[in-house]
């Protein structure tokens, strides 16, 4: 009876031995497992997610007059197709005898006025020409190049780089438009193509982001 029972007692201890290391190992790695995907998954997501909501924002500036005197009056306007009859005829350009459709727009005022970048850019061409007077043009970003035309001084030469609102240049007068005096004849071209100024002065226009 004494050696069943010793017998019994081993045996129950060899039992439990064997069912309590398997449970232990088992629990241990179920805890470690949850350890890790707390620690690595929420900041896994959390990247993602705010890297896939970040929102892709195109800076953009106001165009500006090419001019800051509050004298200065347009007395030619662009020459638009849409426009009536009676208002293109004001858009036409009498020289030597020749009729001329008006690219641009024909700013006056009594005396001299500084003439002003519509927006940042760099100096394309300078030029001085015996029927337009001396000019400056100006490349921008988006394809935009803006023209200054019957300036009677250059305050920029070729290359310069120009912030919007500098001077760049002073009124004056020219051959082309004799009858208008001291003027200045302003142009916008994008991606080649003459446009009417009008459409553009003091709108919005996306820029370039420097990386």
């Amino acid at each position: 009876m004494i050696k069943r029972r010793l017998k019994s007692k081993y045996l129950f201890a060899l039992i439990g031995i064997f069912v309590l290391i398997p449970l232990a190992t088992l629990a241990m790695y179920i805890t470690s497992d949850l350890n890790t995907d707390v620690k690595v998954e929420p900041d896994h997501i959390t990247k993602e997610v705010i890297n896939d909501s970040l929102p892709v924002v195109n800076p953009t500036t106001r165009i500006i007059n090419p001019y800051l005197d509050n004298s200065v009056k347009v007395e030619k306007n662009y020459y638009d197709y849409q426009k009536e009859a009676e208002e293109q005829i004001k858009s036409i350009i009498v020289h030597d005898n020749t009729y001329t459709q008006n690219t641009g727009i024909d700013y006056t005022a009594e005396n001299k006025f500084d003439v002003v970048a519509i927006l940042d850019g760099s100096v394309l061409e300078v030029k001085d020409d015996e029927t337009l007077g001396k000019s400056v043009e100006i490349k921008h970003d988006n394809g935009i190049i803006s023209i200054y035309q019957s300036l009677s001084e250059l305050k920029v030469k070729k290359g310069d780089i120009i912030t919007q609102g500098q001077v760049i240049g002073i009124s004056g007068e020219n051959e082309l438009d004799k009858d208008l005096g001291n003027h200045l004849h302003f142009e916008i071209y994008e991606n080649g193509s003459s446009v009417n100024p009008e459409n553009y002065l003091n709108k919005e226009v996306s820029i370039k982001k420097e990386n």
